[in-house]
């Protein structure tokens, strides 16, 4: 049996009568238990946030996108490229032409991104799950060719969502000289008609400025006879994004940029992984604070048990272990209020996961009606090593305090 544990937890636990030293003791468990469970909460918070985010961007984004690392565009039946659809986890292929046009449509005009895709779009890209409206996904048919645009730029079209006449797009022709006396003439003009649907990612660099048009539509708008600026991959579901990343790119090499969903949107979610990191470093602070009445309830509970460690020094106890008995007692409440304040965090938080008793507003303009939740493993762990660390830092001067007193009573 470990002694001065042993010790310690008589001092914690083993009934006693309520003084100054029991409430700072109690005063001390609710702060820390107080604390973690603000930080589980919290972290959860994020992670549910960034878990919205990777669904919202499911329906646009792919699993994997090769891009050229120099220039716009690339030959996708060049090289190594070509042999991407043949790995064992690749579910779909499709290939992409994305570039800038002037959509117009009677007086209205708004800059665009154009996404051309093929006819398999559907098999990589989720975007039933983001569509509104009451017409059909679709992007051509026997009379006309078809263009989705975003919610947003619908509004600023002004448009409806199944506009009477078609929408125009122009584009500067590649490579031409500019005629000064002919202005129309230094542009390639298409036309789309709207299928009845339109998509909502909710990030508006997507809903203010995207339509996705068929692969020929976009190959006559800009030019190009066969060339791609991206190809956009579905992994098999069982197989993992990072080792098929690495395959990827040890196969490619370095002239081309392999991107996962999170990549591909790297800005947001390292927005959101600051975010996340600010607010634990503020909440450790508040910790850190939480942890120092450590000190005063140890200092109390040594000049309190005085006379106890001058008996278990006669009967044999080193001096050391008088110190470690009230380290391991600074310990003890450190945990406790650690594990309190978790359990009651992560009820919490599966709480919010799984009812959503807390919303997010009342005039219903958000994604979701509740807060987003997500409870991880390594989040606990991360609260549980940092209250850990922030104790022994508190407790570092209690051991010498202990010893040295103990020695001056000699």
């Amino acid at each position: 049996m470990n002694f001065p544990l042993f010790i310690a937890r008589r001092y914690l636990f083993a009934g006693k009568s309520a003084n100054v030293i029991n409430v700072i003791s109690g005063i001390t468990i609710a702060g820390i238990a107080l604390a973690s469970m603000a930080m589980i909460c919290t972290l959860s918070v994020f992670n549910g946030f960034r878990g919205l985010m990777a669904s919202l961007f499911t329906g646009f984004d792919p699993d994997i996108r090769i891009t050229a690392v120099h220039g716009k565009v690339f030959d996708p039946e060049s090289g190594d490229v070509a042999r991407v659809g043949d790995m064992t986890f690749v579910e779909s292929v499709t290939y992409v032409l994305e570039d800038q046009a002037l959509a117009k449509y009677k007086s209205s005009q708004q800059i665009v991104t154009v996404k051309g895709v093929e006819s398999n779009f559907r098999e990589v890209y989720d975007l039933e799950g983001i569509l509104s409206g009451s017409g059909q996904l679709i992007l051509s048919d026997e009379v006309c060719e078809y263009g989705i645009m975003g919610i947003g730029l619908m509004h600023r079209l002004d448009c409806g969502v199944q506009p009477v006449s078609p929408v125009g797009l122009y584009a500067p022709i590649r490579g031409s000289k500019i005629n000064m006396s002919n202005p129309a003439a230094n542009f390639t003009v298409e036309h789309f008609y709207s299928p009845g649907v339109v998509f909502q990612v909710s990030q508006p660099q997507y809903d203010d400025n995207y339509v996705i048009v068929p692969m020929t539509l976009a190959r006559r708008l800009f030019g190009y006879d066969s060339a791609v600026s991206a190809v956009d991959i579905r992994l098999s579901a069982s197989f993992s994004k990072n080792k098929a990343k690495k395959e990827l790119k040890a196969m490619l090499g370095g002239n081309f940029c392999v991107q996962d969903r999170y990549e591909q949107q790297a800005d947001v979610f390292k927005v959101i992984r600051l975010e996340k990191f600010i607010s634990y470093l503020f909440l450790s602070f508040i910790l850190l604070i939480a942890c120092f009445n450590i000190i005063g309830s140890l200092v109390m509970l040594i000049l309190e048990k005085r006379n106890d460690s001058s008996v278990l020094v006669s009967l044999g106890l080193a001096q050391e272990s008088v110190g470690r008995i009230f380290v391991l007692d600074g310990l003890l409440i450190s945990v406790t209020g650690a594990g309190i304040g978790l359990l009651i965090g992560v009820l919490l938080a599966l709480a919010q996961q799984y009812f959503g008793f807390i919303p997010l507003g009342s005039n219903g303009g958000f994604v979701v009606d509740y807060y987003p939740v997500s409870v991880k493993l390594t989040d606990v762990l991360a609260v549980l090593l940092t209250v850990t660390v922030v104790t022994l830092i508190t407790l570092i001067p209690i051991r010498n305090v202990a010893v040295r007193y103990r020695l001056s009573q000699l």
